[in-house]
């Protein structure tokens, strides 16, 4: 069974066998660690891959929706170097053209589009009424 995760370094952890320094194991996790986080870091980020709170934010799906999707298979996804350790990012255009063959997505997609719409009246009939008024 393959995996929709990719897997990117390994880090292993000392466990004590009981007759072991505590401290060189603690040391030596930190620096699997540190090995992993500099090679998630050297990875050069791909175009059109984003966060999962970028990619709700440009499509309204939840991002347990995207979590599904990409432990499913449906979506890939990528660990990377973020601002507070390890982010998963996913490629925006797949995130988009699986929203709209979902038609819940689809619906907050629309939904949005018309409240950008709605807006975009609005100010027009502002600026209309503005002018009117002589405001601007």
């Amino acid at each position: 069974m393959s995996s929709p995760y990719q897997i990117i370094g390994s880090c292993s952890v000392a466990v004590p066998d009981g007759g072991g320094n505590r401290v060189d194991e603690a040391e030596s996790s930190i620096n699997d660690w540190d090995r992993l986080l500099g090679e998630l870091a050297a990875q050069p980020v791909e175009e059109g891959w984003v966060t999962l709170e970028e990619a709700t934010g440009a499509t309204g799906v939840s991002r347990s929706t995207l979590r599904s999707w990409y432990r499913s298979g449906l979506i890939p996804s990528k660990m990377v170097a973020g601002a507070h350790g390890p982010q998963r990012i996913v490629p925006l255009d797949l995130v988009v053209d699986r929203a709209l063959g979902s038609s819940r997505s689809r619906r907050q997609l629309e939904q949005a589009r018309s409240f950008q719409a709605e807006l975009e009246e609005l100010r027009r009939r502002i600026e209309t009424i503005e002018r009117q008024l002589g405001m601007s």
